[in-house]
């Protein structure tokens, strides 16, 4: 612990600034899971006598999982790029396999990371660990050759890669 009664109080009002708004935070959450599980019990004992114990759950499960998917179908959908990255380029395929390997593409390196982050790659396996990072490096160096050379070369080996790709399925 540090010696100065100054920076002693200050790592105190940090620590204690940051617990508050923790317990903040977790009050918030739990104020807005309770509410949203009050309003569908609500919900239910209000069409009870227009539709009996059954339908009444029946709706309001079923307008629930609508919510739900409404959502994950917002998260999950291509959003309209913010870049103009030519129209000619055939980047507007909406398809959510390519705009992830676009984004694999440009940035090789942490794609790589963010594998062996979420547990991808086997941990056990030294080789495998090395033969990725040799991969994700050559991947790097190439997509820093392509972007000084220019976006005509790296559209022209990303067609023959994507073509590469196609023969082989």
């Amino acid at each position: 612990m540090p010696d100065s009664d100054w920076l002693q109080g200050a790592l105190r009002k940090a620590i204690a600034a940051f617990l508050g708004f923790m317990l903040g935070f977790v009050l918030l959450v739990a104020l807005l899971l309770t509410g949203f599980y009050l309003l569908v019990n609500a919900a239910t004992l209000a069409l009870t006598p227009l539709l009996g114990g059954a339908g009444a759950l029946a709706v309001t499960g079923l307008s629930c999982l609508l919510l739900l998917s409404l959502f994950f179908y917002r998260m999950t959908r291509p959003l309209p790029s913010k870049q103009s990255e030519g129209s000619g380029s055939g980047h507007s395929s909406g398809s959510p396999i390519a705009s992830i390997k676009r984004l694999i593409q440009k940035n090789p390196l942490e794609a790589a990371l963010a594998a062996f982050a979420l547990g991808v790659a086997e941990q056990k396996d030294p080789r495998m660990k090395s033969l990725l990072m040799q991969g994700g490096m050559a991947l790097a160096k190439e997509a820093g050759r392509n972007q000084e050379n220019g976006d005509a070369e790296g559209a022209a080996s990303e067609a023959a890669n994507d073509a590469a790709d196609s023969q082989s399925s």
